[in-house]
């Protein structure tokens, strides 16, 4: 009788940084989500070394961090487990949405979430235009200066928002600035009124965007869309309905939400 032989056999020659690379790909894959510091024991190396290693899998598309900033199964790792953070399942939904907004407008399109008073940009997809706006998947930004932040932060109940950056400014050691606070309520009313929200340069000289909020099947604000465009661009953009192809847009994803509760 032949012996059985181990699916896996350990190589004469290990790599050991391949090894841990691959041993992180599979924590990633098998349990959802991965804190860290949790990965770097299981490995036996330093965070720092685990940051480096999971740094690889984001760039190559096998991790993505969610709100919670643990790290959960990226675009490329194939289908995600039962478990799956619902940051990746939301963007399982919207990315086709994306690439039709992107197809449509010929601009670079984004999904973000909200993380406290910041944005996470979890996916971006870049329009054919020559000049355009590059992928941001990963960039993380203060939620007050990008449209769909401000589209996420106008959903919200103004005492929460203001609970929100109460808490950032005391984890901050800083002082609660009231009336820059108020000046924000202002902006985010409007935005509540007209129903999206733009960014005129306010994050970086140049590029411009109009952002809304996605909302899941109960009702509650759960990510933001936004669709970036140059300056020189933008006014045209919003002329020949730039805003109408992000409701539409909008609506598609929400439409794909309606089974889909991050509550539940």
């Amino acid at each position: 009788m032949q012996k059985n032989t181990p699916l896996r056999q350990k190589p004469n020659y290990p790599v050991e940084s391949v090894d841990h690379a691959l041993a992180l790909m599979e924590m990633v894959r098998d349990y959802g989500r991965v804190r860290l510091s949790v990965a770097a024991r299981l490995l036996g190396v330093s965070v720092s070394t685990a940051h480096r290693l999971m740094a690889m899998l984001v760039y190559r598309g096998y991790a993505v961090q969610d709100a919670s900033r643990r790290y959960v199964p990226g675009p490329a790792m194939g289908l995600p487990p039962a478990g799956v953070s619902w940051t990746v399942e939301v963007r399982r939904r919207a990315h086709p949405h994306l690439e039709d907004l992107a197809h449509a407008t010929g601009e670079t399109t984004n999904l973000l979430v909200l993380a406290g008073t910041d944005v996470r940009f979890m996916a971006s997809v870049e329009g054919h235009r020559p000049v355009r706006v590059g992928d941001r998947q990963g960039v993380v930004l203060p939620a007050a200066g990008v449209s769909a932040g401000k589209a996420m932060l106008a959903a919200m109940d103004p005492a929460d928002v203001e609970r929100a950056y109460r808490r950032r400014a005391e984890q901050d050691g800083t002082a609660f600035d009231a009336r820059a606070h108020a000046r924000l309520a202002t902006e985010l009313e409007a935005v509540r009124h007209r129903g999206f929200a733009s960014n005129d340069e306010g994050t970086e000289e140049g590029i411009c965007a109009v952002g809304m909020a996605i909302r899941d099947g109960s009702g509650a604000a759960v990510a933001g869309l936004s669709v970036a465009v140059p300056h020189q661009r933008y006014r045209h953009a919003l002329e020949t309905g730039l805003v109408d192809e992000v409701r539409r847009a909008r609506e598609a994803i929400e439409a794909g939400l309606a089974d889909f509760t991050v509550a539940g």
